[in-house]
Protein backbone atom coordinates (compact mmCIF):
# COMPACT_ATOMS: atom_id res chain seq x y z
CA UNK A 1 0.00 0.00 0.00
CA UNK A 2 1.39 3.39 -1.02
CA UNK A 3 1.44 6.43 1.27
CA UNK A 4 -0.63 9.29 -0.11
CA UNK A 5 1.69 12.04 1.13
CA UNK A 6 4.39 13.54 -1.07
CA UNK A 7 5.85 15.67 1.75
CA UNK A 8 9.53 14.98 2.29
CA UNK A 9 9.97 16.70 5.67
CA UNK A 10 8.06 15.15 8.59
CA UNK A 11 5.49 13.68 6.19
CA UNK A 12 3.16 12.51 8.97
CA UNK A 13 3.04 15.82 10.84
CA UNK A 14 4.44 14.59 14.16
CA UNK A 15 4.81 17.08 17.02
CA UNK A 16 7.55 16.79 19.69
CA UNK A 17 6.40 15.96 23.24
CA UNK A 18 8.96 18.38 24.70
CA UNK A 19 11.30 21.17 23.58
CA UNK A 20 14.69 21.17 25.30
CA UNK A 21 16.59 22.50 22.31
CA UNK A 22 19.11 25.31 22.40
CA UNK A 23 18.28 28.70 20.90
CA UNK A 24 18.22 28.52 17.10
CA UNK A 25 17.89 24.72 16.97
CA UNK A 26 14.86 22.74 15.83
CA UNK A 27 12.82 21.26 18.67
CA UNK A 28 12.91 17.93 16.85
CA UNK A 29 14.28 16.37 13.68
CA UNK A 30 11.55 14.03 12.53
CA UNK A 31 11.70 11.76 9.51
CA UNK A 32 12.68 12.98 6.07
CA UNK A 33 12.54 11.45 2.63
CA UNK A 34 10.42 9.25 0.40
CA UNK A 35 7.38 8.08 2.38
CA UNK A 36 7.07 5.10 0.03
CA UNK A 37 10.70 4.05 0.50
CA UNK A 38 11.93 0.47 0.64
CA UNK A 39 15.07 1.53 2.56
CA UNK A 40 14.85 3.21 5.99
CA UNK A 41 18.04 4.62 7.57
CA UNK A 42 17.80 5.00 11.35
CA UNK A 43 20.22 7.09 13.41
CA UNK A 44 20.50 7.89 17.12
CA UNK A 45 19.70 11.57 17.76
CA UNK A 46 20.41 14.98 16.17
CA UNK A 47 23.37 15.64 18.45
CA UNK A 48 25.16 12.62 17.02
CA UNK A 49 24.09 12.44 13.40
CA UNK A 50 23.06 16.03 12.73
CA UNK A 51 20.14 18.16 11.67
CA UNK A 52 19.52 20.43 14.66
CA UNK A 53 19.73 23.50 12.42
CA UNK A 54 18.56 22.06 9.09
CA UNK A 55 15.79 19.83 10.42
CA UNK A 56 17.08 17.03 8.15
CA UNK A 57 18.60 13.82 9.58
CA UNK A 58 22.20 13.03 8.59
CA UNK A 59 23.22 16.59 7.75
CA UNK A 60 25.67 19.06 9.35
CA UNK A 61 27.93 16.57 11.19
CA UNK A 62 30.81 14.56 9.77
CA UNK A 63 28.96 11.32 10.58
CA UNK A 64 25.81 12.56 8.87
CA UNK A 65 27.70 13.65 5.77
CA UNK A 66 29.41 10.24 5.58
CA UNK A 67 26.04 8.47 5.57
CA UNK A 68 24.70 10.88 2.96
CA UNK A 69 27.71 10.15 0.75
CA UNK A 70 26.78 6.45 0.85
CA UNK A 71 23.22 7.31 -0.15
CA UNK A 72 24.48 9.38 -3.07
CA UNK A 73 26.82 6.62 -4.20
CA UNK A 74 23.93 4.14 -4.51
CA UNK A 75 21.55 6.63 -6.11
CA UNK A 76 19.21 7.33 -3.18
CA UNK A 77 20.18 11.00 -2.69
CA UNK A 78 20.81 13.97 -4.95
CA UNK A 79 20.70 17.75 -4.73
CA UNK A 80 21.84 20.06 -1.88
CA UNK A 81 23.60 18.49 1.10
CA UNK A 82 21.37 20.25 3.67
CA UNK A 83 18.12 19.46 1.85
CA UNK A 84 18.72 16.46 -0.40
CA UNK A 85 16.16 14.91 -2.68
CA UNK A 86 15.66 11.30 -1.61
CA UNK A 87 14.23 8.50 -3.71
CA UNK A 88 13.38 5.07 -2.25
CA UNK A 89 14.99 6.08 1.04
CA UNK A 90 13.72 7.52 4.32
CA UNK A 91 15.77 8.90 7.25
CA UNK A 92 14.82 9.13 10.91
CA UNK A 93 16.13 8.97 14.47
CA UNK A 94 15.37 6.76 17.46
CA UNK A 95 15.43 10.00 19.53
CA UNK A 96 14.33 12.84 17.20
CA UNK A 97 14.25 15.67 19.77
CA UNK A 98 17.18 18.09 19.91
CA UNK A 99 19.17 18.74 23.07
CA UNK A 100 21.81 21.42 23.75
CA UNK A 101 25.38 20.53 22.79
CA UNK A 102 26.97 18.21 25.31
CA UNK A 103 23.67 16.79 26.57
CA UNK A 104 22.77 13.16 25.94
CA UNK A 105 19.25 11.70 26.03
CA UNK A 106 18.36 9.79 29.18
CA UNK A 107 16.82 6.30 29.11
CA UNK A 108 13.53 7.99 30.03
CA UNK A 109 13.87 10.33 27.03
CA UNK A 110 14.33 7.37 24.67
CA UNK A 111 11.30 5.67 26.21
CA UNK A 112 9.17 8.80 25.82
CA UNK A 113 10.07 9.10 22.14
CA UNK A 114 9.71 5.41 21.27
CA UNK A 115 6.11 5.81 20.13
CA UNK A 116 7.09 8.57 17.68
CA UNK A 117 9.86 6.48 16.15
CA UNK A 118 7.66 3.39 16.02
CA UNK A 119 4.87 5.36 14.32
CA UNK A 120 7.25 6.55 11.59
CA UNK A 121 8.81 3.14 11.08
CA UNK A 122 5.46 1.40 10.73
CA UNK A 123 4.04 4.13 8.50
CA UNK A 124 6.98 3.89 6.09
CA UNK A 125 6.88 0.07 6.30
CA UNK A 126 10.20 -0.27 4.46
CA UNK A 127 11.67 -3.62 3.44
CA UNK A 128 15.26 -2.83 4.52
CA UNK A 129 16.18 -1.21 7.86
CA UNK A 130 19.63 0.39 8.09
CA UNK A 131 20.47 1.29 11.72
CA UNK A 132 23.53 3.51 12.15
CA UNK A 133 25.60 2.96 15.28
CA UNK A 134 25.17 0.81 18.38
CA UNK A 135 22.11 2.51 19.89
CA UNK A 136 19.96 2.30 16.76
CA UNK A 137 21.17 -1.22 15.95
CA UNK A 138 20.45 -2.49 19.46
CA UNK A 139 16.99 -0.94 19.39
CA UNK A 140 16.00 -2.38 16.04
CA UNK A 141 17.32 -5.85 16.86
CA UNK A 142 15.45 -5.86 20.18
CA UNK A 143 12.15 -4.44 18.98
CA UNK A 144 11.85 -5.59 15.36
CA UNK A 145 13.66 -8.94 15.21
CA UNK A 146 14.01 -12.04 17.36
CA UNK A 147 17.78 -12.04 16.80
CA UNK A 148 19.20 -9.82 19.59
CA UNK A 149 20.05 -12.81 21.80
CA UNK A 150 22.54 -14.04 19.20
CA UNK A 151 24.94 -11.18 19.93
CA UNK A 152 26.96 -10.01 22.93
CA UNK A 153 25.49 -7.42 25.28
CA UNK A 154 27.80 -4.84 23.73
CA UNK A 155 27.30 -5.08 20.00
CA UNK A 156 30.45 -5.37 17.90
CA UNK A 157 29.54 -3.18 14.93
CA UNK A 158 32.92 -3.81 13.34
CA UNK A 159 31.79 -7.38 12.65
CA UNK A 160 28.09 -6.61 12.04
CA UNK A 161 28.72 -3.73 9.65
CA UNK A 162 26.92 -4.31 6.33
CA UNK A 163 25.76 -7.80 7.35
CA UNK A 164 22.19 -9.00 6.70
CA UNK A 165 20.04 -9.96 9.71
CA UNK A 166 16.54 -11.30 9.17
CA UNK A 167 13.84 -9.74 11.33
CA UNK A 168 10.09 -9.92 11.84
CA UNK A 169 9.11 -8.71 8.41
CA UNK A 170 12.31 -6.70 7.87
CA UNK A 171 15.86 -7.21 6.70
CA UNK A 172 18.19 -5.33 9.07
CA UNK A 173 21.59 -4.22 7.76
CA UNK A 174 23.60 -2.54 10.56
CA UNK A 175 25.99 0.30 9.73
CA UNK A 176 28.96 1.01 11.97
CA UNK A 177 28.95 4.62 13.16
CA UNK A 178 30.97 6.66 10.62
CA UNK A 179 33.06 8.14 13.44
CA UNK A 180 34.58 4.65 13.79
CA UNK A 181 34.92 3.72 10.11
CA UNK A 182 38.12 2.28 8.73
CA UNK A 183 39.14 2.46 5.08
CA UNK A 184 36.93 -0.46 4.04
CA UNK A 185 33.67 0.48 5.80
CA UNK A 186 32.36 2.97 3.24
CA UNK A 187 32.89 0.54 0.37
CA UNK A 188 31.48 -2.31 2.44
CA UNK A 189 28.07 -0.73 2.96
CA UNK A 190 27.92 0.63 -0.59
CA UNK A 191 28.65 -2.85 -1.97
CA UNK A 192 26.04 -4.42 0.30
CA UNK A 193 23.36 -1.96 -0.79
CA UNK A 194 24.23 -2.42 -4.45
CA UNK A 195 23.96 -6.18 -3.95
CA UNK A 196 20.51 -5.85 -2.32
CA UNK A 197 19.34 -3.48 -5.06
CA UNK A 198 20.51 -5.99 -7.67
CA UNK A 199 18.13 -8.69 -6.48
CA UNK A 200 14.40 -8.94 -5.79
CA UNK A 201 14.65 -7.40 -2.33
CA UNK A 202 10.90 -6.67 -2.23
CA UNK A 203 10.42 -10.35 -1.34
CA UNK A 204 12.29 -9.64 1.90
CA UNK A 205 9.12 -9.17 3.95
CA UNK A 206 7.78 -12.64 3.29
CA UNK A 207 11.13 -14.34 3.76
CA UNK A 208 12.02 -12.39 6.89
CA UNK A 209 8.68 -13.08 8.52
CA UNK A 210 9.24 -16.83 8.19
CA UNK A 211 12.89 -16.81 9.27
CA UNK A 212 12.95 -14.09 11.95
Amino acid sequence: MKNVTDRMTNPFGLRPPFDRSAAGDRAAVFGYGDANADFHVVGDHPGVHGGKRTGVPFTETAAGRAIQTVLRDVGFASGPADEPTLENCFLSYVHPCSLPNGHEPTPEDYETLERFFDAELRAINAHILLPVGERATDHLLREYTTQRHRFDASLDLSSLHAEEIRGRGFLVVPIRDPSEWDAADHEGIVSRLESILGRDYRQTKGVATMVG
